[in-house]
């Protein structure tokens, strides 16, 4: 399995941390030639340590035109092609009808809808190319509505109505486009989206409640699943939201 990615170039937005991270790591591990980007370069740094194979880094903010042009002119410049894009650059806010803002939509929707779009948009052509493919990071959110997330929840049914739809668009042309939609998955998320230490701690432990397998996810298991869909493995998968929450989104609360 080394091999399996050899000569296969991968773009991969919020590589810094978490499943971004963890995807990097395991597409560099089958022999990719891995390209991360996110905004902090010491964090792209630690995880280039971890590859396989040393990624290209690029520095940015995917929510800045000129960063996702850039971004994209220097992956084709670099290898002339493209065969791999995993959108994964996302953030979490909460708020509910009540206590959410028109700030925090924007914010949400330009981080998780708009650069999304835009990247797609410019990478597109070179995936028709190399007879591509597309993976996003959605959410179970995104299939089922949760309490107190309302502009995630909604950002997250965006990313996967935009993978149904690119999927239609991209099939005549040999373009797979699919999205894995995690539960909750080990990361630093949620944190960063305002949780301290101890809700955290309470948040995971309550998944033995909310995940029919008992326990939060692993971000392993998210970068597992993506390089499947990205593999010869999936070639006649397309348009797919793939769950990756432990059966929660088909359980019922009781």
């Amino acid at each position: 399995m080394s091999d399996t990615f050899k000569g296969k170039v991968v773009l991969i937005t919020g590589g810094s941390s978490g499943i971004g991270a963890e995807t990097a790591i395991e597409f560099s591990s089958l022999g990719a030639d891995v390209v991360i980007t996110g905004r902090n370069a010491e964090s792209l740094e630690q995880v280039a340590d971890k590859c396989l194979k040393k990624p290209l880094i690029i520095q940015g903010d995917v929510t800045k035109e000129k960063d996702v042009e850039d971004l994209m002119s220097k992956v084709i410049q670099t290898y002339g092609k493209l065969d791999v894009l995993v959108n994964n650059a996302g953030i979490i806010g909460t708020g509910g009808i009540e206590s959410t803002s028109l700030a925090q939509f924007d914010n949400m929707f330009q981080v998780n809808v708009r650069s999304l779009y835009h990247l797609t948009m410019l990478a597109t052509p070179y995936l028709i190319k190399t007879k591509g493919n597309i993976i996003n990071v959605s959410s179970r959110a995104g299939l089922r509505a949760a309490n107190n997330v309302l502009a995630y929840c909604m950002s997250k049914s965006a990313v996967d109505q935009f993978t149904r739809c690119c999927a239609l668009d991209l099939a005549a042309k040999g373009v797979r486009v699919n999205s894995v939609n995690p539960g909750v998955i080990v990361t630093e998320l949620h944190k960063r989206g305002g949780m301290s230490e101890e809700e955290y701690a309470k948040f995971l432990e309550r998944c033995k409640q909310t995940h029919p397998l008992g326990r939060p996810g692993q971000t392993t298991e998210v970068a597992k699943a993506i390089v499947f869909l990205a593999s010869d493995g999936a070639s006649f998968i397309t348009g797919v939201n793939l769950p990756i929450d432990g059966g929660s989104q088909v359980a019922c609360p009781r």
